[in-house]
């Protein structure tokens, strides 16, 4: 499969619902889910390159699914702003599962979707499926860097207005070079999903993502920030998935510090750092595919 299907799910909310958007990649009947979540500004077909390799790598017996979190790409834009929070997105994950009926279950999650991941894998009581076999914690963890979190709250909420995809992907690479090397032509087409059209006679095109999903990112104080690493921790310890941590090398927001401690407890995560990488490996590098890849299927 060149191509994903585009699907939706319809999640509840104080303002009647909302639609979630997701992408569907190889055998839509198999059982063996691997639920891709992207990062706090990102969408789904940011995995694009994995869920091909993924889907080559397992022939049809797997399904690959890359929601679009509420607010982000081909998904509905919510209502109230202060709903653009995790455990909303962890409710509506629920939602998605629930309709996608997995007998193994996989997660992987980059940044705000490990977080995601954590509250999912992290709390036994919530109504699972099937419990999440292995998971994949792409550069984040329980504590999070206050400096890391600053320069993101510079930019986040631009929506942004381009003359063209290229325009769009120069300005983006201008703030996400810790993302690591890309050719030109690897940046253009992760960068080509990130845009929409403004919808006038210009051809201009703007960023996918409601600007209010900063609102609750910008209320956060290190206060608040410390706050939510103890209950972290608490998830994370009781994770019992066989658990892998990725981090880029240069990675400002998951420091090396936290990364070995997500070592020695709870899932006892297994590490690969990659060289030459910040916040966060884009899984578009062969090296970083086949590690998510052999960790997953083999």
């Amino acid at each position: 499969m060149s191509e994903p299907t585009l699907n939706y799910v319809l999640c509840p909310d104080a303002a009647g619902g909302h639609r979630m958007a997701y992408w569907e990649w190889g055998n839509p009947q198999s059982t063996h889910v691997v639920v891709c979540v992207h990062g706090l500004s990102r969408q789904g077909r940011d995995f694009d390159v994995l869920a091909r390799a993924l889907c080559a790598r397992a022939g049809d017996t797997i399904r690959v699914v890359c929601p679009d979190v509420v607010g982000r790409g081909q998904s509905d834009w919510l209502k109230d702003p202060m709903g653009y929070q995790i455990p909303n997105y962890a409710a509506d994950m629920l939602v998605l599962l629930a309709q996608l009926k997995p007998a193994t279950l996989d997660w992987v999650g980059t940044s705000m979707g490990g977080l995601i991941g954590l509250v999912v894998c992290g709390q036994p009581g919530l109504p699972l499926p099937v419990p999440v076999r292995r998971l994949v914690l792409n550069d984040v963890g329980p504590i999070i860097q206050w400096q890391a979190l600053q320069r993101i709250g510079e930019y986040l909420g631009q929506s942004g207005h381009f003359a063209s995809v290229q325009q769009a992907a120069d300005a983006m690479w201008a703030l996400s070079s810790s993302f690591g090397p890309h050719t030109p032509a690897q940046w253009l087409a992760l960068s080509r999903h990130m845009v929409k059209p403004v919808g006038d006679a210009t051809g201009s095109v703007k960023l996918h993502y409601d600007p209010a999903i900063a609102v609750p990112f910008r209320a956060m104080t290190q206060e608040t920030a410390l706050q939510s690493e103890a209950m972290l921790w608490q998830v994370y310890d009781h994770i019992t998935a066989s658990t892998l941590l990725l981090r880029g090398a240069l990675s400002d927001l998951l420091s090396h510090e936290t990364a070995l401690a997500m070592t020695q407890r709870g899932p006892r995560a297994r590490l690969v750092e990659f060289e030459g990488v910040g916040h966060a490996p884009t899984f578009i590098a062969d090296d970083q595919v086949q590690t998510v890849a052999s960790f997953l299927l083999d």
